[in-house]
């Protein structure tokens, strides 16, 4: 076992709120446009009525019957009438993008030897798994009793079925692994991925994480919670406002981010496509509130500070940093001073600081890992994305705290630049962050 073994991307797959497919969300992520909705727009807007929140990011549905609209998710399009009755959305999700993943790397999943199959593994998180299947057996169980029960509704609950229905569909017989740790689930997916790669456990990894959280159970409790914001119902792109004064709460968000991590020589041999190189992974825990950072941001400073170091990458060789930054008052003041306390003398150089919440709302464990696939496309095409609705960057208006707020944010419009290392950063309740090191791919 060598430590040496390097760690790169070959393959991207995407579902969410900006569309089906990493190029199609890719391209609306730069030019600026929104998936953000009302709940009022839903099909099932009857169930959102009394909830004070009312903006949400749903990944795009075609409904049956409907041509497909390019860049939608249409259930039948991907699966059989026997297959949607076993797979709940976020497994649905997790398939999507890992089929399109796979293409994109160009894997020949279809003649793998057995010993080939040993070395491929899965890695899917989440942080809530199927909380319609949940909420749905709950109500049946208390209406009719044991018997009104889906069978299968524990294997379309649990989170770990995403990963174990990808490993199961592919013959993926290598790491067979899921993490939940609520909103850094994805960036630990990953992370977690490149150490088993990196540490010999396996050659190729099917990466990321899955979300089908937008639904009355969980809004109700995030508004319950205080973390979702309750403002702009009719303009619902203005909603999420990271690192602006004026945001007040996270909206909530769905979808799925799948990356093929593979050990670089084994890229090599069969010509692969390289996107980027994981090149260091760190993670920390707040020990300080269940849902509340410490203010001088501790934990995502060590977080970010131990990928730096597993990456033997200088702060001043940082380009850009996808931030967590999900339009809470104290979680983006808490994110914006540790990444002061690191990059602060480099406020002036050509670092960048953006956050896709203002166009996706929070996709809650899938988070890390599609920013984390934005952040590889962002090195790819030296392109900034931007941070829609940060038109005064700074402190919470209600908030007399000393301005903190130095850096570029990239707001409202994407911004050309040489990005050679980035950082991309998820925090989730209960103290827990992760951060990933990404590099430009030279042999």
């Amino acid at each position: 076992m060598s430590s040496a073994r390097r760690v790169v991307v070959t393959g991207l797959g995407v579902v969410s709120p900006l569309g089906i497919g990493a190029k199609h969300a890719w391209k609306q992520l730069i030019s600026g446009k929104s998936g953000l909705v009302s709940t009022s727009s839903l099909k099932n807007a009857d169930q959102f009525k009394d909830i004070p929140s009312k903006v949400v990011g749903k990944v795009p549905v075609t409904e049956e019957g409907e041509d497909t609209v390019p860049g939608s998710f249409k259930p039948s399009d991907h699966f059989t009438a026997h297959e949607l009755r076993r797979f709940s959305p976020f497994i649905q999700y997790a398939l999507v993008a890992a089929e399109e993943a796979l293409k994109d790397s160009g894997l020949n999943t279809a003649n793998m030897s057995i010993e080939e199959q040993y070395r491929t593994g899965v890695c899917i998180g989440s942080g809530i798994g199927s909380i319609d299947d949940s909420y749905g057996n709950s109500v049946a169980l208390s209406q009719g009793g044991y018997r009104k029960l889906q069978p299968l509704f524990v294997p379309k609950l649990l989170t770990n079925m995403a990963s174990g229905n990808v490993s199961i569909k592919y013959g993926f017989k290598g790491v067979n692994h899921s993490v939940s740790t609520a909103c850094a689930t994805g960036v630990h997916s990953i992370g977690d991925s490149f150490r088993f790669i990196r540490d010999d456990y396996a050659n190729v990894i099917v990466c990321g994480a899955s979300e089908a959280a937008v639904h009355p159970l969980a809004l109700g409790g995030f508004a319950r919670a205080k973390s979702v914001t309750t403002k702009y119902e009719n303009e619902p792109w203005k909603a999420s406002r990271p690192f602006d004064k004026d945001r007040s709460g996270f909206v909530l968000g769905e979808g799925c981010g799948i990356l093929i991590l593979e050990e670089l020589e084994h890229a090599l041999a069969r010509n692969a496509k390289v996107y980027a190189e994981i090149k260091g992974y760190g993670l920390s825990g707040d020990s300080n509130h269940i849902t509340t950072p410490s203010k001088d941001g501790d934990g995502a400073k060590r977080a970010m500070e131990l990928a730096l170091k597993n990456g033997n990458v200088k702060p001043e060789n940082i380009n850009y940093i996808n931030a967590h930054a999900t339009s809470t008052p104290l979680g983006d003041r808490a994110e914006n001073y540790a990444i002061k306390r690191i990059f602060g003398d480099l406020k002036d150089s050509n670092l960048r600081v953006s956050s896709n919440k203002g166009q996706m709302g929070h996709l809650l464990g899938a988070a890390g890992a599609v920013e984390s696939i934005f952040t590889i496309l962002a090195i790819n095409n030296n392109i900034a994305p931007p941070t829609m609705n940060c038109d005064n960057p700074g402190m919470h208006a209600e908030d007399n705290t000393e301005e903190d707020f130095i850096f570029d944010y990239v707001s409202n419009q994407s911004q050309k630049i040489e990005i050679n290392h980035a950082l991309s950063n998820s925090f989730g309740f209960g103290g827990t962050n992760a951060s990933l090191c990404i590099s430009k791919f030279v042999k």
